[in-house]
């Protein structure tokens, strides 16, 4: 009794700090820091946008001064033509006329290369102008890009959080004893009546067929495990009647599968192929809850028993 109630006291200190813990958390550096590089990039994206505003305002206006210095300098074009045609030149006129036409000539031709340079100098300054518009949409695309992709990192980060809070969460909302009175596959589960910590060595086995057994730790699990290994796609079932306290894929363990069993008592069965219930749903002995997956490295099962958050051999409750 005495050691019962340190036990208990232990998981009640336990869950304080973590209570604790939840309360006096700060908002992630991490957080933080993409919080202000999404900021600078939409600033960077907002200043694209003005730039490509005011080179289009610019461009419009280029087009039409572009028009006129053309106009004028086919016109200036023409007029310097008669000048210089020789049956236009005025020879009956004396020194004073022929000079009076050299230089009517020499404005006509400066006047025109004038135009000439003008439009010259603005059709380039509106290829700058366009050459700046592509290269404006371009870089818009990038931090487009790049924002999506900062915006799926944000979400997939939420979604992972998310996902451990609930998995933290799993292990906290046992009440009591055994309240699950499902009946499985094989009829009612003569466990059922006594609770999961009298079926000590008499829970069935998570996997239906042959399997080889070893012991495995997952990142994050504070004790031992297992990994089951079996063919994938084998039937993964409840070793105990239970309701599902977590149904989704976290972290090391893959497509997991929790079960309350009551009294604080849980099954967790990780690297599954597929996940065949859902949070709320309550299970019998025996039933389906998924199948064996592979992650890459062989198709097993991993599986642990906890009691609280405190992961326990989970050997000698199967009876191995």
């Amino acid at each position: 009794m005495k050691r019962f109630a340190l036990a208990l006291l232990a998981l009640a200190v336990s869950g304080d700090v973590r209570a604790a813990r939840h309360r006096h958390a700060e908002p992630s550096p991490t957080g933080a820091s993409n919080a202000l590089a999404v900021a600078a990039l939409d600033r960077k994206i907002a200043d694209l946008d003005a730039e490509e505003q005011a080179s289009k305002k610019e461009l419009e206006g280029i087009s039409p001064q572009i028009q006129t210095v053309h106009a004028r300098a086919m016109a200036r074009a023409r007029s310097f033509y008669k000048l210089t045609r020789a049956g236009l030149l005025p020879v009956g006129g004396g020194f004073d006329a022929l000079l009076r036409h050299a230089m009517d000539v020499e404005h006509a031709r400066f006047a025109l290369e004038r135009d000439l340079g003008e439009e010259k100098r603005l059709r380039g300054h509106g290829a700058d102008i366009a050459r700046s518009l592509e290269r404006v949409a371009k870089d818009r695309e990038a931090l487009a890009s790049q924002r999506s992709a900062m915006d799926a990192a944000r979400l997939a980060m939420e979604d992972e959080k998310r996902r451990q809070a609930a998995f933290e969460q799993a292990f906290e909302g046992s009440q009591g004893g055994s309240d699950f009175v499902i009946v499985g596959a094989g009829g009612p589960s003569s466990a059922a009546a006594s609770g999961f910590a009298a079926s000590r060595g008499r829970l069935l086995f998570p996997v239906v067929g042959k399997a080889d057994v070893r012991p495995a730790r997952r990142e994050g699990a504070d004790g031992p495990g297992l990994e089951i290994l079996a063919a994938a796609g084998s039937v993964v079932r409840a070793i105990y009647t239970g309701h599902v306290a977590f149904a989704d894929r976290y972290g090391a363990y893959g497509r997991i599968v929790i079960l309350d069993h009551g009294e604080h008592f849980y099954s967790v069965s990780g690297n599954l192929g597929t996940l065949d219930v859902k949070v709320g749903d309550e299970v019998g002995a025996g039933e389906r809850i998924g199948t064996v997956g592979d992650d890459g490295e062989g198709a097993m099962l991993y599986f642990e028993i906890r009691h609280g958050s405190q992961t326990i051999p989970p050997g000698p409750w199967l009876g191995l």
